[in-house]
């Protein structure tokens, strides 16, 4: 009995549902009347009636529909609610549950980029074509689009939580260009012969700290928030729970994930330089490594470039890399030995080992000419007892 090609249909036997589009959302409203032929022909001429309206711009919804939850959604109120609004609203309300270093990055792209471009859109009206017509000018890197998407799309999903939005219209989509494959440099290890160089231009704190990041690959924000009270010295591990970003401001704050807040084993050039610099810190109980001028703790990575790292660099001769360098460099040196990456993983924060073979790939030994033999003897179909106890020699064998 349904019309369902004409946007009217029978849901029950007491009432015909109407679709239509209003405002690029398709919206559905129940109207109570029985389904017989004649009132599935007076329901068409109230969709139409309808559509009518909406050409017109004479439409309004809580009107029409005055109980239906959309009449919210579509009131003037809601309507005159800018994309610039909003997110102010957004952004306001976000700043009490992200940490510091993810809302000045949400922050910057809202008022530098989103506002700007986008803010004079109703949010109601805001559609995908928009969206991806304004990024497809932009001369960013994909990883930027995909930054400025990710804030935009975490505002429009809250916004259709608030009902708002019938759907968010970046849900399920993203916009990228075919660009160039990344520089090497992105991950730039220290060599040997470079580490013991840049070790030799520095001394005191600022030798042990970077001897200890080197060793353990730390984070330079969790670096500079590590107290002496994280460090478990029977165990030889230090807890990894905190980190201290520019942004936050000399706060330290807890790690964003879970697989952040680690224990990392202390390898004997990290514990040495632990040993070293209980001279410096050690009876305060508070922060591990302080900058040498102020003697007091860092206050991010900034600080630490400007006054210590760049002066090291030029006076070892070494070519400049950032110090967030350590940490690949770590993850270079561990991989390189053979260490089995999802120990490695664990260590430097990652739940598995996808990002450590993506990244690092390159440093992970490739096997040898034995490789695969293990699986071969183990299972062949040929002399099995003898497989067994070559097994067992291979096994016993340093490969």
């Amino acid at each position: 009995m349904g019309r369902d090609g004409r946007g009217v249909r029978a849901v029950s036997d007491t009432s015909i549902e109407i679709t239509f589009m209003y405002r690029g959302v398709r919206c559905r409203e129940r109207i109570t009347l029985k389904p017989s032929p004649t009132n599935l022909k007076k329901a068409e001429q109230h969709k139409a009636a309808i559509e009518h309206a909406i050409s017109i711009g004479g439409f309004d919804y809580s009107v029409t529909f005055p109980g239906s939850p959309r009449a919210a959604k579509f009131a003037p109120e809601a309507n005159r609610e800018t994309v610039a609004g909003f997110l102010t609203r957004w952004l306001d309300g976000k700043k009490r549950h992200v940490s510091s270093s993810t809302f000045d990055g949400y922050r910057k792209i809202v008022e530098l980029r989103l506002v700007p471009a986008l803010g004079e859109h109703m949010v109601v009206e805001l559609k995908r074509k928009e969206v991806r017509d304004w990024l497809s000018t932009l001369e960013v890197s994909n990883k930027t689009l995909s930054n400025i998407q990710s804030c935009l799309r975490s505002a429009l999903n809250d916004a259709a939580e608030e009902e708002l939005i019938d759907v968010n219209p970046l849900a399920g989509w993203t916009y990228s260009r075919k660009e160039a494959p990344a520089k090497d440099d992105d991950v730039d290890p220290f060599s040997p012969e470079e580490q013991q160089a840049v070790l030799a231009a520095l001394s005191g704190q600022a030798r042990n700290m970077m001897q200890f990041a080197l060793w353990t690959g730390l984070r330079t924000s969790e670096l500079v928030a590590l107290d002496w009270g994280d460090i478990d010295w029977l165990r030889e591990e230090v807890m990894v729970s905190r980190a201290m970003t520019q942004a936050a401001k000399g706060q330290a704050e807890v790690t964003k994930t879970a697989a952040g807040r680690r224990s990392v084993k202390l390898l004997r050039p990290a514990m040495e330089a632990l040993k070293a610099q209980k001279a410096h810190t050690f009876l305060a109980d508070a922060e591990v490594f302080q900058n040498p001028r102020t003697l007091e703790r860092w206050a991010g990575d900034g600080p630490i470039r400007k006054t210590m790292w760049v002066p090291a660099m030029k006076k070892a001769g070494v070519r400049y890399r950032r110090p967030y360098q350590t940490r690949h460099t770590y993850a270079s040196m561990m991989l390189s030995a053979g260490e089995h990456p999802m120990w490695v993983a664990k260590q430097m924060g990652h739940s598995d080992w996808t990002m450590i073979a993506r990244v690092y790939g390159r440093w992970m030994p490739q096997g040898d000419n034995e490789a695969g033999l293990k699986a071969e003897l183990a299972f062949s179909e040929k002399d099995k007892t003898q497989n067994a106890i070559t097994i067992k020699e291979i096994a016993n064998t340093k490969l």
